[in-house]
């Protein structure tokens, strides 16, 4: 198997751009936000060779909250801060924006990065991309972030999926087909008929790369109990982007696995960073010597503080045993007997015992005090707790008189004989282990949006999902549909999907159908291409554009429906029956003069 080494890419900062001639035009340039799970794509839809290949930015779209400081995170930030993964805040919940105040830092950060110049507003349309079935407040409150903080002229929504199914037909062809789209929060299967969105047979899959991730996390954890801190999530989406494919047939794939002659050829070592410099490897003797100096400084330093420590508590607990005495002596015998019970002490005699002997002990530390002072004997101090039998203790440290006593400390070090270095080898391979070994992982991470039930999710998976969604169709849609099986998202790049698709297809099609397959150009960034394209192409079409006078009149809940949009579904507010049916109370017991007055409420 060939071996790799992570990238572990350093972060850069998020470049800040001009507009250029490109955005300033006769008319306002449209500005294109695919606004993804994963990543926010933004950049100017301009026709020509001026446009550029992709998108302007690529923004990772999650922010890291730190003590009291926002700092927005890019892609190539989110490899670096993957140790504070656990503060990143994203606005999507399984593809819905739900906090405005993360999205509105993103937006603010796609604005000022762009070069976008107007001053008080953004003066340019904006196609933005949303999720299937977005729910209607979700959509309200983005406008009301566009309209009322930027300040836009108009806005279009449309579904990140159709736009890329928009960008790979032909302009002038109203097809039909199904959608399957996978990206980092959840897998959409969407029906097209004749252009338009079929939304009531829609249906989600809720898993999706990020679960990929989060699940080959665990097996190489699992698999590497040694090296949990260096399998980071970061790895494993590269692991998953570049090492891992879709198997044709799951059970048959892992039994090619157990061949060994199979393994070795196609595992693949995934390289650790670790350091080869082991300690004391490459010091003279003098080195060696000069370190073990230091550290018999430190040790000397060490116990020094420990004994003035020790003998601090035990002058106290000495002064508070003679303070007790002096009771006695004085006859103050109440206060003396409660005093000895709170020393839990039974008689004058043992109190007398133990105050000789914290005397003694107080006297010799001090002497040993002052003979460090002149001798730098290293003394190591017993930290027992103290208590009040001082009987004496076993031989310790403490009774070494001078440095070279100290020497089995540091026999590993003693400059000796140097033995040749050719002699001395290596119990392992450094390098060796901190790799990883990438095997059936390659296939079982992937493998969870087929079957979910690896994961121990109750979900079914996209074959299963197809097969449920063409059965709600006569045999002739059926027919149209299948015909043009779309695929696109982030996470349908694996090598082997389309060929996988294929083989599901044939399982449930019936016998000499045919279907046909297709994987998006660039299933990444198709969604902002057809979007861009999409702009272009209906700058002056009033029918599929909210501006900003209708949403002042109409409210934020206001929406235009074109070919790649969702379908506007109204919020039905239940009727009040609780207040409707205490009126008609209050009217019928007041009589004619509350009827009255009804009528004109």
């Amino acid at each position: 198997g060939t071996c790799s080494r992570f990238r572990d890419a350093r972060a850069t900062p998020d470049p800040v751009l001009e507009a250029g001639p490109v955005a300033h035009g006769p008319l306002p340039v449209p500005l294109v936000l695919d606004n993804g799970s994963f990543q926010v794509r933004a950049g100017w839809a301009c026709p020509g060779p001026d446009a550029g290949l992709e998108p302007l930015l690529q923004l990772y779209n999650a922010i890291n909250f730190r003590k009291k400081n926002v700092r927005l995170v890019t892609d190539k930030h989110y490899k670096v801060l993957d140790d504070i993964w656990w503060m990143l805040k994203s606005s999507v919940t399984i593809n819905s924006k739900v906090k405005l105040y993360i999205k509105e830092l993103r937006c603010e950060d796609c604005v000022q990065h762009l070069g976008v110049s107007s001053q008080g507003c953004v003066d340019h349309p904006i196609v933005l991309t949303e999720a299937v079935c977005n729910p209607l407040y979700s959509r309200q409150m983005m406008s009301e972030l566009l309209f009322e903080c930027y300040g836009v002229p108009k806005v279009a929504y449309g579904i990140d999926s159709l736009f890329s199914f928009y960008h790979n037909k032909p302009k002038t062809l109203i097809s039909s087909g199904l959608i399957i789209s996978s990206g980092y929060q959840c897998t959409h299967i969407l029906p097209i008929l004749e252009g338009r969105l079929d939304a009531k047979n829609c249906k989600r899959i809720n898993l999706g790369g990020s679960q990929a991730a989060g699940y080959l996390q665990r097996l190489l954890q699992l698999k590497y109990p040694g090296h949990l801190a260096a399998i980071t999530l970061s790895r494993m989406e590269e692991i998953l982007h570049e090492h891992s494919y879709i198997a044709e047939d799951y059970v048959e794939e892992l039994q090619k696995w157990r061949c060994p002659d199979y393994y070795e050829n196609n595992v693949h070592k995934m390289q650790l960073p670790f350091s080869s410099k082991l300690l004391g490897s490459t010091l003279t003797a003098e080195e060696k010597q000069e370190r073990r100096q230091q550290q018999l400084r430190r040790l000397q330093e060490l116990n020094a503080r420990r004994r003035e420590e020790k003998l601090q508590l035990d002058q106290e607990r000495l002064d508070r045993l003679q303070y007790v005495q002096e009771l006695l002596e004085d006859g103050q015998m109440d206060q003396f007997h409660k005093a000895l019970m709170e020393l839990n002490m039974d008689s004058p005699e043992e109190l007398q015992s133990y105050i000789h002997k914290l005397s003694s002990a107080v006297e010799q530390a001090k002497q040993k005090i002052l003979q460090s002072e002149v001798t730098l004997e290293v003394d190591v101090v017993d930290s027992k707790p103290e208590t009040p039998d001082l009987e004496p203790l076993e031989p310790s440290l403490e009774d070494v008189e001078n440095i070279n006593d100290f020497e089995p400390l540091f026999s590993e070090e003693t400059p000796e004989v140097e033995k040749p270095v050719a002699a001395v080898q290596p119990v392992f391979n450094l390098a060796a282990y901190h790799q990883l070994f990438v095997g059936t992982e390659r296939i079982r991470a992937p493998e969870i949006i087929f079957q979910p039930s690896l994961l121990g999710e109750e979900q079914a998976g996209i074959a299963e999902t197809l097969q449920y969604i063409l059965d709600r169709y006569p045999k002739d849609v059926q027919e149209v549909l299948v015909q043009n099986v779309f695929l696109t998202g982030g996470n349908l790049m694996y090598p082997g999907l389309k060929v996988r698709i294929e083989k599901e297809l044939l399982a449930m099609r019936p016998f000499q159908s045919s279907f046909q397959v297709q994987l998006a150009s660039n299933p990444v960034l198709d969604a902002w291409y057809g979007a861009r394209d999409w702009a272009l192409d209906h700058l002056d079409d009033d029918a599929v554009w909210i501006t900003r006078k209708e949403y002042e009149e109409k409210g934020g809940e206001y929406f235009k429906e074109h070919s790649a949009s969702n379908i506007y579904v109204p919020i039905h507010l239940p009727k009040q029956a609780s207040r409707s049916s205490e009126a008609q109370a209050s009217g019928k017991g007041s009589g004619a003069s509350g009827g009255s007055a009804g009528e004109q409420a």
